[in-house]
């Protein structure tokens, strides 16, 4: 008997192959497929968008505004290493409209550069900035690079829209028409070149915001202003989580 039943554990088939590598082959999680899907694009750090408007003085010029973001995007630059600011920046003669594309620290730094210009400075170039709207954890970006581009002459239309529609109507046909002008931009500037030019009055008047439009969502007070934001986004969270509840409550007798 002993004899009889050693010989039937050493008679057991091997494991089929597959079997074998089946069990070996690690299980996989949506988390795994999103960080899979960050390493493939290359993404060192989600990426966000943010619509911006404001005021400008009349007599202030193109070069000293270009000159200055240049000089904020290099010194955010060095301590957020790789985080390169793209987007689009359209100067009016009284107003302008700034599309930033980068990481959420980068994007804070340059609000957070405007209110410290707006707090020390007594006459700063750039007044009355509101944020439409700030997108995160966008896909892919819809800008290569930063352009700045001049509208020289007004781009007025006939009818007054800010007058007949509510301001949730206005800022849709705004994003309709500045993400036609973005991916105009794509399909029609060369990489490495300088941007679209300042004729985009001539080329597509169609697809330019009028500065009314951008006059009335500076003055807008529903929108959220960079002073406002900035001491929101700095303001500790405090949450009571479930364990700190105690009930019923303690009452003095």
């Amino acid at each position: 008997m002993p004899f009889a039943a050693h010989h039937r554990r050493n008679s057991k088939r091997p494991l089929p192959l597959d079997t074998l590598l089946t069990s070996q082959v690690p299980r996989g999680n949506y988390l795994h497929i999103l960080e899979d899907k960050q390493r493939l694009q290359l993404k060192k750090f989600l990426l966000h968008r943010m619509f911006l408007v404001a005021s400008i003085q009349a007599n202030v010029e193109k070069k000293e505004i270009a000159e200055y973001y240049d000089q904020v995007f290099q010194s955010i630059l060095k301590h957020h290493l790789g985080e390169v600011v793209t987007g689009l920046l359209l100067i009016y003669p009284t107003s302008l409209l700034h599309i930033l594309e980068s990481s959420n620290g980068t994007l804070h730094q340059i609000l957070l550069d405007y209110f410290n210009g707006e707090k020390n400075k007594t006459e700063f170039w750039v007044q009355k900035m509101k944020i439409i709207v700030i997108s995160h954890n966008i896909p892919t970006r819809l800008f290569i690079q930063w352009y700045v581009s001049v509208v020289k002459v007004p781009v007025l239309y006939l009818d007054d829209v800010t007058k007949s529609q509510s301001l949730e109507e206005v800022i849709t046909d705004f994003f309709i028409q500045t993400h036609k002008l973005a991916l105009y931009i794509f399909k029609t500037v060369k990489v490495g070149s300088r941007g679209p030019g300042d004729n985009l009055h001539q080329t597509a008047p169609d697809l330019l915001p009028a500065e009314q439009i951008i006059k009335y969502l500076c003055k807008s007070e529903e929108l959220m202003d960079p002073a406002t934001f900035v001491k929101l986004y700095s303001k500790p969270l405090h949450v009571i989580s479930d364990a700190e509840v105690v009930w019923p409550a303690p009452s003095s007798f």
